[in-house]
């Protein structure tokens, strides 16, 4: 079957939003951010220390087991189309996610809103993942809505409006979503769900942290 113009873009922003590699680009944008933010240029190494640890922790771990299931045919595709296989790589993904949390606070010394921001998104996996055990929320939209809810952190801690920059992010939030919707992979509702969940689950424990601090 042909693939129509749609189905093409909604599969190209499938792959390059894939949930495992929203946090690289979550952390990729945090850096230039805080580089902009500050006197003295973050230094090279630093930036590599953050971007492969993040890589490994919230891509390369989770992957792995992905890799593996699908070779020994214990899952169909990458995209665990299927809600009842996507259990185990969950919980390997989980604690990736911890592991980059603690790896943000005590190794990159981060600033406290990239800290939260990353306890969040391994909050809103572990919501997805029991949402998962009896509806099939968004991953994909948890993913990007986590993104945004990092982006608007960044901005309360720093006092920022980029409103180009927030207008860009939330289109291409809105075109994930839909994306998501024209492949069959989830409902409208699904998708609407998992982005709210990410979006909250990012921003809220940023904003109680302020609150308090």
């Amino acid at each position: 079957m042909q693939r129509t113009l749609p189905d093409i873009l909604s599969r190209a922003l499938s792959v390059l939003f894939y949930p495992l590699f929203v946090p690289t680009y979550g952390m990729a944008l945090f850096l230039y951010g805080l580089n902009r933010q500050t006197v003295v240029p973050i230094l090279t190494r630093y930036w590599v220390v953050s971007l492969v640890g993040t890589f490994f922790f919230t891509c390369f771990v989770p992957m792995s087991l992905i890799v593996y299931m699908l070779m020994k045919k214990q899952v169909k595709s990458l995209d665990l189309s299927d809600r009842k296989e996507r259990t185990m790589p969950y919980i390997y993904a989980i604690g990736g996610f911890a592991f980059w949390a603690y790896f943000t606070y005590s190794v990159l010394k981060a600033p406290m809103c990239m800290v939260w921001t990353a306890v969040g998104a391994t909050g809103v996996l572990i919501a997805v993942a029991i949402t998962n055990r009896w509806w099939k929320i968004s991953a994909h939209s948890a993913g990007i809505g986590g993104l945004i809810g990092g982006l608007a952190s960044y901005c309360l801690f720093y006092s920022l409006l980029p409103t180009g920059l927030i207008l860009g992010f939330f289109v291409l939030s809105l075109l994930i979503l839909c994306a998501r919707v024209q492949a069959n992979a989830h409902t409208p509702q699904q998708v609407v769900a998992g982005y709210l969940l990410g979006i909250a689950g990012t921003f809220l424990p940023n904003l109680i942290y302020i609150g308090y601090a």
